[in-house]
């Protein structure tokens, strides 16, 4: 029997878009979920989507803003700081914090950056820099015989991941396929290597704003879009002065 599952990424702390998306693939009749990072930053209720995450997601990966809560978020945007400040200061555990605090700290301070998956290997960044190497649609125009080629040779046949916040599937032959209403399906050629970018649940960046998630069925990868209640997490954001007003307003234009 095929095995059909449902990939998420960069979620941002987004609760509305989370709620959608989860929503939307229990409607497609999928049980099994997998996220590959970026649960926290940027959006204003981390603790909602961890909560969210760890009880309906098996493989959870270490997103490079998940990863900066516990590190060094200095090579972040001062927005990207800001958001980072302020997930730190509501998630970490203070002397009398309660177990369930505790216990979600723990949790996302545990994450790993890459994780097998049958034949498929998860990551959020690149399979060579698994939390914080971009792969963007453009690298098959800039890079097809430099980054790209690097890439596809030191890595087995799929790769999924996130982080671009931009849905796309990229060939060892250099073409990338771009999903949009009406052509989300892409069906995997024998002997070809692939990389596949599942897009952004919480933060969509390709102008489309509503959030993306990806099905696997076999060799196929079916391509999701959900819209959800931009203007309530926009007034959540608006409503905590450390998050800038540019992550609500980004949130209605996809970018």
């Amino acid at each position: 029997m095929t095995r059909r599952f449902a990939l998420i990424s960069d979620l941002h702390a987004n609760m509305e878009a989370v709620g959608a998306v989860m929503a939307d693939i229990a409607a497609h009749g999928i049980s099994e979920i997998h996220c590959l990072g970026d649960v926290v930053g940027y959006g204003p209720e981390p603790e909602a989507v961890c909560d969210v995450v760890r009880a309906s997601c098996g493989i959870v990966l270490r997103g490079n803003h998940d990863d900066a809560v516990f590190g060094d978020a200095r090579r972040f945007n001062p927005i990207a700081r800001e958001a980072i400040a302020y997930t730190r200061a509501l998630m970490r555990p203070g002397l009398l914090a309660s177990k369930a605090t505790s216990e979600r700290w723990n949790w996302l301070s545990s994450l790993v950056g890459a994780a097998p998956l049958g034949e498929f290997l998860l990551v959020h960044g690149s399979p060579r820099d698994p939390v914080n190497e971009y792969v963007y649609r453009e690298d098959v125009f800039l890079s097809p015989d430099g980054k790209l080629k690097e890439i596809f040779a030191g890595m087995q046949r799929v790769t999924f991941c996130g982080h671009t916040h931009m849905p796309v599937v990229i060939g060892s032959d250099n073409r990338a396929f771009i999903p949009k209403d009406g052509d989300n399906v892409f069906t995997f050629v024998p002997r070809m290597k692939y990389i596949v970018n599942v897009g952004s649940v919480g933060q969509p960046r390709d102008r489309d704003p509503r959030s993306s998630w990806v099905e696997v069925n076999g060799e196929t990868v079916v391509f999701h879009r959900v819209a959800y209640d931009i203007p309530a997490v926009q007034r959540k954001i608006r409503a905590i002065p450390e998050l800038s007003d540019m992550l609500a307003r980004r949130l209605e234009e996809g970018v």
